[in-house]
């Protein structure tokens, strides 16, 4: 009966709640004070100034109009309650301070299950931090980080610290340093956000058992860096034209990289640079380099480092400089149905052991394979070997390319051709597609 009683005086409670209304004329922090849990506080159109703190578990809803500015000091809005809902606010302004971890938005420990719905939070040092409160939902906002310093010195659009069961979801994030990073945390979700004019997407680091699913990389320095994680699901992301990987993997392992889509080239829509200034000092490569950057893509579609015991399946690796970059002892790793398409390197592998990429009679699909399919099965009759000894030899010593076409070398790639024994260790498809696996659609990936 006692557990019984404390529910019904919990209902009680939230079913007196009312709506108080705030005026710019008034100070914000008297009327959170004064509130009840479950009360609605509504922002009137206008300008709030100072930093503000949510110490009990009510809505903070803001009309068209309504702005929090911090003044440059301390949080904006720092949430201590658990069952906090921020939404409709555009939030400006916090401090500088790293160390304290200024933000837009703070959520403490103790602010479990915040939900910082449809916002715009911009020009602060950190647009939310979630420092702990798990089971929390950043959904549908717009954050736009620090620009016109150096990138040392700007926070992340969203910072995650040690908060399971978090959902990032549906936001637009611009300019600062990540987008999205995370740190000693599991079971979270980043699922359809869009990043542009960022150093990374999405950075992870010692997070585990989470999915990155839908989202969307443009024009950024890294696409996807997944550092030191494991057992997650990596599912339908798109890098279009980031500038150094779109997918980086460093210890990274038992996971699922399934339906991604890196893609280089020419760069086909604008991109609105010309806010940035010519200053390369926070990170940012200045005009015209960096628009030369982006319309030559990723330097790597994907780089995997030490990553183990992964499944790298139906995803599409399209004009980069180098299609995979594979080194340091990665093992056990299925790499099947993926596709390969007119990267300038398809693969760089620098190792003497054999790895094939094919499992179960069916392996990639790589777009400078002259291969025959006499039976009409979809897999080619001969295997195709991405690198021979010549391209191990211009790895190491890049000055010996001037001998490319000389007739010596000419010689080598025919003998290895004709006796497969003399080719080094190294990446072999042993059973090659003759055409790439079909792409999904956005639908078919939601």
């Amino acid at each position: 009966m006692f557990p019984a009683a404390l529910v019904a005086a919990g209902f009680s409670s939230f079913a007196d709640a009312e709506t108080l209304t705030a005026a710019p004329d008034r100070p914000l922090q008297a009327l959170l004070d004064g509130a009840r849990a479950g009360d609605v506080i509504e922002l009137a159109p206008g300008e709030y100034h100072g930093s503000v703190r949510i110490d009990r578990p009510l809505e903070l809803v803001g009309r068209q109009g309504a702005v929090l500015d911090g003044e440059g000091a301390d949080n904006v809005i720092t949430v201590s309650a658990p069952d906090v809902t921020v939404r409709g606010v555009t939030i400006r302004g916090s401090g500088r301070d790293l160390q304290a971890m200024n933000s837009g938005i703070f959520l403490q420990k103790t602010a479990e299950r915040a939900k910082i719905e449809n916002n715009r939070l911009v020009g602060n040092l950190f647009g939310v931090y979630v420092h702990g409160a798990q089971g929390s939902r950043v959904v549908h906002n717009e954050i736009e980080g620090l620009r016109g310093g150096r990138l040392s010195e700007a926070g992340n659009g969203v910072s995650l610290w040690n908060a399971p069961d978090v959902t990032i979801a549906d936001n637009t994030f611009r300019y600062g340093r990540d987008g999205i990073f995370s740190i000693s945390s599991r079971n979270d979700r980043f699922v359809r956000n869009r990043f542009e004019q960022v150093r990374f997407a999405i950075h992870y680091m010692y997070t585990n058992d989470s999915e990155v699913s839908g989202n969307v990389s443009i024009g950024n320095h890294v696409g996807y860096a997944i550092m030191y994680s494991s057992r997650l699901v990596i599912r339908d992301n798109v890098s279009d034209h980031d500038r150094d990987h779109g997918l980086l993997f460093n210890y990274a392992n038992y996971s699922e990289i399934d339906g991604n889509r890196v893609t280089g080239g020419l760069l086909s829509t604008a991109m609105d640079s010309a806010e940035d200034g010519p200053n390369d000092e926070r990170g940012m490569l200045p005009e015209p380099k960096r628009e030369r950057a982006l319309r030559s893509g990723p330097e790597k579609c994907v780089f995997i480092y030490n990553t183990n015991h992964n499944k790298f399946r139906n995803n599409w690796f399209e004009r980069c400089a180098i299609g995979v970059h594979f080194t340091a002892g990665s093992e056990g790793n299925e790499i099947t149905g993926n596709a390969f398409i007119s990267n300038a390197n398809q693969v760089k592998y620098v190792g003497t052991r054999h790895l094939d990429w094919s499992t179960g009679g069916r392996g990639n699909y790589w777009s400078d394979n002259p291969a025959f399919d006499l039976n009409g099965d979809g897999i080619a009759d001969t295997a195709y070997r991405p690198n021979d000894l010549i391209d191990r030899v211009l790895w190491t010593a890049p000055a010996a390319k001037v001998l490319i076409n000389s007739p010596a070398v000419q010689v080598i790639r025919w003998a290895q051709a004709q006796f497969p024994a003399l080719l080094p260790g190294g990446v072999i498809d042993s059973h090659p597609l003759m055409s790439p696996p079909k792409r999904r659609t956005a639908e078919e990936a939601r």
